[in-house]
């Protein structure tokens, strides 16, 4: 790493301040944000637990808003040793991140935007829809989200609650294993939902993130639909 990358990109130790639950199968780990700590909504840190050969390193969003004085990062419970690891975290231990990265951000460039999302794809754009509220922005954003059922829709109260006090904001769900009484959408996001819900998509910029399936996916309806390369921004969430 050259010198002016370890200038950018510093390395912190961070204190744990607590680790929770979001839904059946995901959690997230608040902690000590470092002084002058700063971020762009939609960028992610290097995270390392452990030490030695036990060590482990992934990269994660950042999915608290840049006003917080707290950092989060939110992960699917995968059992895999790296989710593991983060998961068993009490308050008050330690680990290392470095960053930020990424130049998947939203500030506010765009009148319209449309957010699309699946899974634990939705940190970013929780960061980006948090920062977009609490800084007022006049952007126009609708978002459109996958999740297996109810309860795995990360951030489901708080951001039904910014969407009530918002009328900038648009929340729409679909879940692929719906339990009886849903009645929202069901089935993967195609492209009668995106025409559908998302109106004057003709002129909005598509921000996109999650599996690398659903991405490509809602990436090859996009071009169909004759969405213009430029107004499409992605981020794939691998499994881990």
């Amino acid at each position: 790493m050259g010198s002016l990358d370890t200038i950018l990109h510093m390395e912190y130790h961070v204190r744990v301040i607590e680790v929770f639950s979001l839904g059946n199968a995901a959690f997230s780990v608040r902690f000590e944000r470092p002084p002058a700590f700063s971020f762009l909504p939609g960028q992610y840190i290097v995270v390392k637990t452990g030490t030695g050969i036990s060590a482990l390193t992934k990269p994660l969003t950042i999915s608290s808003s840049p006003s917080d004085d707290y950092l989060e990062v939110t992960k699917s419970s995968t059992g895999h040793p790296f989710a593991e690891s983060l998961r068993t975290l009490t308050a008050g231990d330690e680990f290392v991140i470095r960053g930020p990265f990424g130049d998947f951000t939203f500030q506010g460039e765009y009148g319209r935007v449309a957010f699309i999302a699946g899974g634990i794809g939705i940190t970013p754009l929780w960061s980006m829809i948090l920062n977009a509220a609490e800084v007022l922005y006049d952007t126009d954003i609708t978002l459109l989200y996958s999740a297996k059922t109810e309860a795995d829709v990360l951030f489901h109260k708080r951001m039904t609650d910014i969407a009530e006090k918002n009328h900038h904001l648009s929340i729409v769900i679909t879940l692929t294993a719906p339990t009886q009484g849903w009645k929202g959408h069901t089935g993967r996001i195609n492209r009668w939902m995106i025409e559908q819900e998302i109106s004057g998509w003709q002129d909005r910029v598509f921000f996109t993130s999650g599996p690398p399936g659903l991405v490509n996916a809602i990436l090859a309806i996009l071009r169909e639909m004759g969405v213009p390369d430029n107004h499409n921004r992605f981020e794939y969430f691998p499994g881990y």
